[in-house]
Formats: structure tokens, C-alpha cells, sequence
């Protein structure tokens, strides 16, 4: 990604890179690992490609947007993906299936990258909803089901001005770089009247 351009979002508290390429957007999956989890955040993409449901998620993705995917490795990953003998890199991924949704590769902005997707829910919740689903496998509905009423009212500002963005030609990393500030800005605020100490989880259901 020599030529790329690279942005910086801050979501909750840690620094997420998004790289320009090709005229597509990726949010780096490494730095959003090493949030969770600093030391093994290889490892941790790693066992995010082993579930079933990761894989399935990412073929039908590919199905839609990629004309070079190759649907006959893909099927045979499928039928692999887990158990317990199933593993795959982000690498081997994107060489077996031709995936062109998932970037991985060494140098500057090295790192294994995704592409862009659920603007508003990275924007606000610093994750997307396939990534919620994994981590709340026994939760019904999604993420938004169990957000907190003071996320609903800034996710309901911030889709507004997603679309006029839209309107207004700006490029998804913008969107999403804009979209942050302001939700981070929305939060604070309502905190500051609610009488809030922090940022309500959102994500376990328990407000």
C-alpha cells in the first residue's frame, strides 16, 4: 500500500487506521485486534477467520462484489471452517479464494485490512455487526437491539448525516472519520445532561 492514503479515526480511546486504495476503503483489522487484544492480535484475526459464520459472512460478501472470487475453494474452506483442525490465515484466504474484501500484507500500513463497511456502527460502537454477532453469540437481533437509548438518539442523528455526505460526494473514510467526531461530540453531550460517568457499553445489554 505504498501509494495509499492513510486516516486515523480515535474510537474509544484507540487509534484505527483507514487506507484509501484503489478508490476503495479499508479499516485495519489489526489495529482493531490489538485494541482487544495487544500482544496476540495475529492470533486473534486468525481465530475471527476460523468461524464458521466469519467465513460464511466473507463468501457471501465476495459472491456479491467480486467477479474474480473463486466460489469452488470457497466451498471447500465452508465445509471446513469450525473445526477444530480448521485453520486459515488472512493470506492464504485471499490467495485460495481470490477475495478482494480482506488486504494483508507487510510494509508501510502492513497489517491485515477490511473493506470499509458499516459506517455507522463502526462510527458509534467501534465495531461491525458481524463482528458484535461473534462476540455475542447467544444474543438475539443485533447490536443496535441492545444499544442504550442515548446511542439511539446520536445513531439517529449520525445516519442523517451520513447521508448528505453521501450527497455531498464525500469518501468513506471521510464519512467515517466525520461521523465519529460527531458521535464522540453527541455522547459527551447527552452524558453531561444525563449525569452519566461514561460511555454506556451498548454492547452487553445491561443498561
Amino acid at each position: 500500500m505504498a501509494k495509499d492514503k492513510k486516516t486515523t479515526i480515535s474510537v474509544q480511546g484507540t487509534a484505527i487506521a483507514i487506507v484509501s486504495r484503489h478508490a476503495e476503503d479499508y479499516v485495519s483489522l489489526t489495529d482493531i485486534a490489538h485494541h482487544k487484544k495487544a500482544d496476540h492480535s495475529d492470533d486473534l484475526i486468525r481465530n475471527w477467520l476460523r468461524n464458521r459464520n466469519t467465513v460464511e459472512f466473507l463468501g457471501i460478501w465476495e459472491k456479491l462484489h467480486n467477479p474474480d472470487f473463486n466460489p469452488v475453494e470457497f466451498d471447500g474452506i465452508k465445509m471446513q471452517a469450525g473445526l477444530n483442525s480448521f485453520a486459515i490465515t488472512p493470506k492464504q484466504w485471499i490467495e485460495k479464494t481470490g477475495a478482494s474484501g480482506i488486504v494483508s500484507q507487510t510494509g508501510r500500513y502492513g497489517g491485515t485490512y477490511a473493506k470499509e463497511a458499516d459506517v455507522l456502527n463502526v462510527a458509534l460502537f467501534g465495531q461491525t455487526a458481524c463482528e458484535w454477532r461473534e462476540a455475542n453469540p447467544a444474543q438475539e437481533g443485533n447490536m443496535r437491539d441492545y444499544a442504550a437509548i442515548e446511542q439511539l438518539l446520536v445513531l439517529a442523528n449520525i445516519e442523517g448525516m451520513n447521508a448528505e455526505f453521501i450527497h455531498m460526494g464525500l469518501a468513506q473514510s471521510e464519512r467515517l472519520k466525520r461521523l465519529n467526531q460527531i458521535a464522540i461530540r453527541q455522547m459527551q453531550t447527552l452524558m453531561a445532561h444525563s449525569g452519566i460517568a461514561r460511555l454506556p457499553a451498548g454492547m452487553e445489554g445491561k443498561e
